[in-house]
């Protein structure tokens, strides 16, 4: 995948998706739920080994959208997000390249 940048993230609280644009002109949309449950974290992904593997996008389509909201989100470096989720999590680094991979249409338009 080239290495596109965003040029806005928008976390929509009243539909519970995070928006966002790219430098390429695709718009992503990824479910809060989703994306909560595919967290890269080394917690989430189970290990170690686990780690750096794309985004299950059957996980991001199909989690139920509901409950889990999107408290704040943080910049790191001008690489990922950190998000804290409204269950207390936020371990999860999500880096431009996971978000886009993310993307529940695809994200390679």
């Amino acid at each position: 995948m080239s290495s596109v940048r965003p040029t806005a993230v928008t976390a929509d609280k009243k539909q519970r998706i995070l928006i966002i644009k790219w430098d390429d002109g695709v718009e992503s949309r990824i479910p809060y739920a989703g994306l909560r449950a595919e967290c890269p974290c080394v917690e989430c992904k189970g290990g170690h080994d686990s780690m750096g593997t794309p985004p299950n996008l059957d996980v991001i389509r199909n989690t139920p959208n509901d409950g889990v909201v999107i408290e704040k989100i943080d910049t790191m470096g001008s690489y990922a997000l950190q998000i804290l989720w409204s269950d207390g999590h936020d371990s999860g680094i999500y880096t431009w390249s996971y978000l886009r991979a993310a993307d529940p249409e695809g994200g390679e338009r």
